[in-house]
């Protein structure tokens, strides 16, 4: 009869499973090529149990870590566990594949076996700059089927019996503009998953598969523990909210809070669209997992456990949940409309407890060209920081990301120049004024960017003609902008675009939001 493991080795291996995934985020910061990973951090690591359930996170950005169960399930059903074996990996970035979010963004996920048995898989997520498509950096808005997007990689093999199937790297390879960062990226991400793949062998081997099986079990039911004694902290009923958009669609949705349930119900809102602002339902699942974590339990780290008390009601054929051949490729700022939206929600029912409006946008700006001095070819992925909402007994804080973007950095001026050709002519706080209140909203930004040689740019900024929402009589936190000044004094203004030429002395101008203000100012 096996010996039950005692609380000191359960605690021990979930520990070690943490550790392990925070170990793949530091292998994948330290090998991988482009900047966007190594230095902004556009990533996510984690490891799950053999269904995919979600077991430990690494840092990086928290949308991310929710792509990784989602997607190891869907590599599971599409393969099933009987065609599943040691030495195996798999990579997927279509989001009917189990990609979730757009084709930049890929999954690596290997299965991790250990005494004969599937036990695990360590997966990561990252943005790679380049996979095709109709426009260099992969993020076209004039697109009206995924096809035009770029390579789809269904949950495909990468590796089989531990040998890479090289006909599948050089697919990757011949459809990318930057063939040499994407084969490093991808390297970089075998190499987190292998390293974690080890860790969860010494587990095992150390303690024994019945003791590494009840780690996760408690590690499970403490998630649900956790998330249910939070819930019981939130005011109950049902909470509404209508919001419209920059493009003047009306969004909606309804949250529903009780002592076990946590319901956000999605209905009723319009139907995707034949342009790349749709997300996967998996999309809209992660923004809720967001709201809930946030509200439930945000100290603990992430697990399968955390989301059971949580139901998400999405309409097949919408844009929270597109079917068919719809494009993806600007999903970030949907789901992040989404996510701001069910904090305005919640933020209505609890003004003491949650914080003003932020700019809530990516503000993603991609520039593509040849280096001026090396000729080389780059493509620059750069998100942006904006304010962030005043709260009930503070300012808001000035120059941050996103709230979906979590532990991610801007790219450095020293980089940004050297790999990129570019002059970054400033960057510095916004002096709008905007976001007033007893507490103020959070300082947005202004950066400068001059070119140095032909390039051609895409960005996607939303929240550009609705303005950030103050909280209790708190200004509004204003919007965000893009635009290009020529050497003749012209200018363009831009919100979502793609194929735009630049050329030498044009200056690219970001204006990020402040965030809401919190109060009344005071007579």
């Amino acid at each position: 009869m096996t010996k039950p493991a005692d609380p000191f080795t359960i605690s021990v291996i979930q520990a070690s499973l943490v550790s392990a995934a925070d170990e793949m985020f530091a292998v994948l910061k330290k090998t991988a090529m482009s900047p966007i990973i190594y230095e902004v951090l556009d990533v996510g690591t984690g490891i799950t149990d053999a269904r995919g359930e979600l077991v430990s996170s690494g840092a990086g950005i928290p949308t991310f870590v929710g792509v990784l169960d989602k997607a190891v399930k869907r590599i599971v059903e599409l393969h099933g566990f009987e065609a599943i074996r040691d030495g195996d990996c798999y990579v997927t970035n279509d989001p009917y594949y189990g990609g979730v979010t757009h084709l930049n963004d890929v999954v690596i996920a290997l299965p991790v076996f250990a005494h004969g048995e599937l036990v695990a898989w360590t997966a990561s997520i990252a943005h790679w700059n380049d996979l095709g498509g109709m426009t260099p950096g992969s993020m076209a808005v004039d697109v009206s089927e995924i096809f035009q997007e770029g390579l789809r990689l269904p949950a495909v093999k990468l590796f089989e019996n531990g040998q890479p199937l090289r006909s599948v790297f050089d697919i990757i390879a011949a459809n990318s503009r930057l063939p040499d960062f994407v084969n490093g990226d991808l390297w970089a991400q075998v190499a987190a998953s292998r390293k974690a793949e080890s860790r969860v062998r010494q587990l095992v081997e150390s303690y024994g598969l019945a003791a590494y099986r009840a780690a996760l079990a408690d590690l499970f039911e403490e998630g649900e523990r956790r998330g249910l004694a939070g819930l019981a902290t939130l005011p109950e009923g049902t909470f509404t909210v209508e919001e419209e958009q920059d493009d003047g669609a009306l969004w909606r949705a309804a949250i529903t809070v009780s002592k076990e349930r946590f319901v956000v119900d999605l209905s009723g809102n319009p139907q995707q669209r034949a342009a790349p602002y749709n997300t996967s339902r998996d999309g809209a699942v992660i923004s809720a997992q967001m709201i809930f974590k946030a509200l439930t339990d945000p100290t603990l780290f992430a697990n399968a456990g955390s989301f059971r008390a949580l139901e998400v009601i999405t309409e097949p054929g919408t844009i929270f949940h597109a079917t068919g051949t719809a494009p993806h490729g600007y999903y970030f700022e949907t789901r992040i409309r989404l996510y701001d939206m069910l904090w305005r929600c919640m933020a209505r029912a609890m003004p003491e407890r949650l914080p003003a409006g932020h700019f809530a946008s990516i503000c993603g700006t991609v520039i593509a060209g040849d280096h001026p001095d090396s000729g080389r070819r780059f493509t620059m992925v750069e998100p942006q920081m904006g304010g962030w909402g005043a709260t009930a007994t503070r300012d808001g804080l000035d120059a941050m990301y996103s709230a979906s973007h979590g532990e991610t950095f801007n790219c450095p001026v020293e980089i940004c120049e050297a790999r990129y050709g570019l002059d970054v002519g400033y960057k510095r706080l916004r002096d709008s004024g905007e976001g007033k209140g007893l507490h103020a909203g959070g300082r947005g930004m202004e950066t400068s960017y001059r070119l140095r040689a032909p390039a051609i740019m895409s960005a996607g900024y939303s929240r550009a003609r609705q303005p950030v929402w103050g909280a209790n009589g708190g200004a509004d936190g204003g919007v965000n902008g893009l635009a290009v000044r020529h050497p003749d004094g012209s200018r363009q203004d831009y919100t979502f675009a793609s194929g735009v030429r630049l050329q030498p002395g044009d200056e690219v101008l970001v204006g990020t939001a402040n965030g809401g203000g919190w109060g009344r100012t005071p007579a």
